[in-house]
């Protein structure tokens, strides 16, 4: 339990990390940091606040699927959000692409290793990510589900006003067999079976 306790904050400090890189980088972010972005300038709330607030409201949508929340998916309500403001308030911002372009990459990188670390712990994944093991366990594939979930988020983002880049472009694209191959790293048996509860 230690082990998997360490491996799920672990997780959630790297993606709250992972978030910021992105950010930073201004080349675009990832497609649910659309939607945050555009919900936080048309609130005026602070954007952690707004990563942490859709986090419960999407927990709703986990009704229909039947999955079960644990310590990590609170965990991820309370973590992630707080992370990423405080390692934005840190970063020094980069004016050189040659800079941001690689913080672009090690961002969605990270992304990915995040969430296999905090969802192969088997105690509950984050709220978006639990829409993505729910349809798995449907028979939907992470890589199908996952990219589904980032491009209708990044449309819905994107019409609330969120900043839209190349980045946002790779960060669809890639992020679905990224974490595909995360998830097997980190402690899936199987890619549609993910293990959810201790």
């Amino acid at each position: 339990m230690t082990r998997r306790l360490s491996r799920l904050f672990v997780g959630l400090v790297l993606f709250g990390v992972s978030l910021a890189l992105m950010i930073d980088a201004g080349l675009g972010v990832s497609s649910w940091d659309v939607l945050h972005q555009g919900l936080a300038r048309s609130s005026g709330l602070p954007f952690g606040w707004v990563v942490n607030g859709v986090g419960v409201l999407v927990l709703l949508a986990w009704i229909p699927l039947r999955v079960r929340p644990g310590i990590g998916t609170v965990s991820n309500v309370l973590v992630v959000g707080l992370v990423a403001d405080a390692a934005l308030a840190v970063l020094p911002s980069p004016g050189d692409i040659a800079v941001r372009v690689p913080l672009l990459l090690a961002g969605i990188a990270l992304n990915a290793v995040a969430t296999g670390l905090y969802v192969g712990a088997g105690l509950g994944p984050g709220p978006r990510d639990g829409l993505m093991t729910g349809l798995a366990r449907r028979g939907i594939s992470i890589r199908a589900a996952r990219t589904a979930i980032e491009v209708l988020v990044l449309t819905a983002g994107w019409l609330l006003g969120g900043t839209v880049g190349v980045g946002t472009l790779l960060f669809a694209v890639a992020i679905g067999p990224l974490t595909q191959l995360s998830l097997r790293r980190f402690g899936l048996t199987s890619p549609s079976r993910p293990h959810l509860t201790p």
